[in-house]
């Protein structure tokens, strides 16, 4: 039982790897010197090839042997709304974490929205930096004694090694992607 699962394997990766280069059945047959109802037999994981055979099909196809046999892991890519975590605070605001298992990561996206006359929570310095873009509103940035207004349709980006905090002094909310790295949320 073990090997059919093997050669179904095989048989797939020498296929997609046929299609990725535009090769027909026939055509890598002709490359390889063996038929075209053996390619297929080996796509659909019905043969086993040689070892011989294997490298000769491997090198024909633009590969290594350890790029053909690297075991790829899925990569999650694309989001959606309903995989998000929103925590509210106490003031009201809205932190989403838009990609849930980012603190796994290098950076940490966040969605926020901040509303009127509140601020999140004040942030020690820390090791990183930090982005954001206003996509709704206006924000104000504390940035040790420095404060930065950011309107809709800008963006901030600093070091975090200075006490650090993000303010709505308007009456209407705000909102704003915010990233982080390394993940300190």
């Amino acid at each position: 039982m073990e090997i059919d699962i093997v050669n179904r394997k095989i048989g797939e990766r020498i296929k997609n790897l046929r299609n990725r280069n535009g090769l027909t059945q026939q055509e890598l047959a002709d490359r390889t010197e063996l038929t075209k109802g053996y390619i297929s037999q080996l796509e659909h994981g019905i043969v086993s090839p040689s070892v011989v055979t294997l490298l000769d099909l491997i090198e024909c196809l633009g590969t290594t042997p350890a790029d053909f046999f690297r075991e790829t892991k899925f990569e999650q890519v694309v989001y959606t709304e309903e995989g998000f975590f929103e925590k509210l605070d106490e003031e009201g605001n809205s932190i989403q974490w838009i990609v849930p298992t980012a603190q796994k990561n290098r950076m940490e996206p966040l969605l926020v929205r901040l509303e009127g006359h509140k601020k999140l929570s004040n942030d020690l310095p820390h090791e990183g930096e930090e982005f954001g873009y206003v996509i709704q509103g206006k924000i104000r940035l504390h940035l040790g004694s420095h404060i930065h207004t950011v309107k809709s349709g800008e963006s901030f980006y600093y070091t975090a090694d200075r006490d650090h905090y993000i303010e709505n002094a308007t009456s209407r909310p705000a909102r704003f992607i915010w990233v982080s790295t390394p993940p300190s949320f």
